[in-house]
């Protein structure tokens, strides 16, 4: 850990955090909070990976749709038109629509082949932008003078680390550099997340073995053929389990490499003085359990 009293954080001319845990419990919004004082630098994994890592390919498969319409090929030939996504802070939908859904392309799904190809693009990217994240605290300091730095990372990054090896290259160079902050959600929001889910179910980045895994069971159970899947429903059927799958890793990271924050505590804040206020509590506590431990 970058900090590892209370009053060390406190004092820290330099802040620098990174949050992570699922989607939905507020990372982009405390980031977004933090970075409208003026005195934090905001780096986005989601949109690093985007603009930076699967650009091009984002951008080829929106090319390869259109040119499916012939008048639109014809433009696209002839440099008359162009197409290109529109990713933002507040809008990384294109990296969601790139990932897409596996199963009957009649339906609007992908075949699994192709997805598993995406899925894997996506980890590298991922891979890369974490590790990307030590370069953006050198810049946002000696570039924009920024004195304060928080990291925004996606709901997966516990799926390409291994929180019980103290050598794991990404766990490393994270904790080297900053806090790592696992913003924790009640069962209750779990479910209230599923529930959204359902309405809405979008695109999400799985570890290869739970993917394979999950495909083989959803095929078994449902006694469909790749080509007979309705993508909705197969990403409806793995979100709580990919949840669950989840959790305990997310668990071991912040015991491991770093502190726990409550969601119901986070969502009562009002302010920047109030996070901090957080943060130095729960390294207190830290501390606090440490010293008992080794009483």
């Amino acid at each position: 850990m970058h900090y590892d009293t209370a009053a060390e954080w406190q004092g820290a001319a330099h802040k620098r955090l990174i949050l992570f845990g699922m989607s939905g419990l507020g990372k982009t919004v405390i980031s977004n909070m933090l970075r409208d004082t003026g005195a934090w630098y905001h780096y986005s994994i989601d949109y690093r990976i985007g603009t930076r890592y699967l650009g091009e390919a984002i951008d080829d498969n929106l090319k390869k749709v259109a040119m499916r319409e012939p008048f639109l090929r014809e433009q696209f030939l002839s440099d008359s038109i162009y197409i290109k996504s529109n990713i933002t802070f507040d809008n990384l939908a294109p990296v969601s629509y790139f990932l897409g859904k596996p199963g009957s392309e009649a339906q609007g799904g992908i075949p699994i082949a192709e997805f598993q190809r995406r899925q894997s693009l996506f980890e590298e990217a991922e891979r890369a932008a974490l590790m990307d994240t030590s370069h953006f605290i050198t810049r946002a300091q000696t570039l924009y003078d920024y004195p304060h730095f928080v990291c925004d990372t996606g709901g997966s990054i516990c799926e390409w680390v291994d929180p019980e090896d103290a050598n794991d290259p990404i766990l490393s160079a994270l904790s080297q550099n900053a806090l790592l902050v696992w913003l924790k959600g009640s069962e209750a929001h779990t479910e209230e997340l599923i529930r959204r889910f359902d309405k809405a179910p979008k695109p999400m980045a799985y570890q290869p073995e739970f993917l394979s895994a999950i495909w083989a069971e959803y095929l078994s159970e449902k006694g469909l053929t790749e080509d007979q899947v309705n993508p909705d429903d197969f990403i409806r059927y793995t979100y709580a389990r990919a949840l669950n799958h989840r959790q305990p890793r997310y668990e071991a990271m912040a015991k491991n490499w770093g502190i726990t924050l409550d969601y119901e505590d986070v969502k009562r804040i009002t302010g920047p003085d109030d996070f901090s206020a957080l943060i130095a509590t729960a390294l207190e506590k830290r501390a606090l359990d440490k010293r008992a431990a080794q009483a």
